[in-house]
């Protein structure tokens, strides 16, 4: 004896529902590819001085990059033969909450300056250095905001070592221009 089988009726979506989720598939997969994008852009910039990079390249990247998502561009001056370059990469590597600050409200993006390539072209756009490191704001369209070197980031000691950046002063310098709206241009 063969059963019988009860159809079952099929539900389809209402058709007021189907634009709303297209809408909103094209919007989630918008946002994705803009954050993959914005990941493979900050993997390509360099984490190093590296004499060898194209550092106008790399600025305009970085700029593209924070104008996208609403951060600024911390540019790090310097090099791999600087002892207070690389200090200042320890500091940030050691230090949670800076590394997190920097990485929520700037694009982090380092310029060699050495023998090998003094960068000038990209540098002269700023004003002169007049020590390493040297760290330049910008907003996403490239308008100096704040450029000094590190002197008043230091902490009050003639030690030669790591704790010679006070982590509180780099923390205060980088909250003071991750998201003012209306920043007057220094130079220090």
């Amino acid at each position: 004896m063969r059963r019988r089988l009860e159809k079952r009726p099929t539900i389809l979506p209402s058709h007021s529902a189907v634009p709303l989720m297209n809408t909103l598939s094209r919007v989630l997969t918008g946002l994705l590819l803009t954050l993959l994008s914005s990941l493979v852009v900050a993997q390509d910039l360099p984490t190093k001085f590296d004499p060898h990079r194209d550092a106008a390249k790399d600025v305009a990247t970085a700029q593209s990059l924070a104008k996208a998502t609403g951060r600024r561009v911390l540019v790090d001056v310097g090099g791999e033969w600087c002892a207070w370059c690389r200090m200042l990469d320890r500091l940030i590597a050691s230090q949670p909450q800076i590394r997190a600050l920097i990485d929520s409200h700037y694009v982090w993006v380092k310029v060699n300056y050495s023998p090998e390539n003094k960068n000038t072209a990209v540098l002269s756009r700023w004003p002169k250095i007049r020590g390493y490191p040297y760290l330049l704001v910008l907003d996403g369209a490239g308008k100096l905001l704040h450029a000094q070197g590190v002197q008043g980031l230091e902490t009050e000691t003639e030690k030669e070592a790591d704790e010679n950046y006070d982590p509180d002063r780099v923390m205060a310098f980088l909250n003071r221009y991750a998201t003012a709206t209306s920043v007057s241009a220094q130079h220090y």
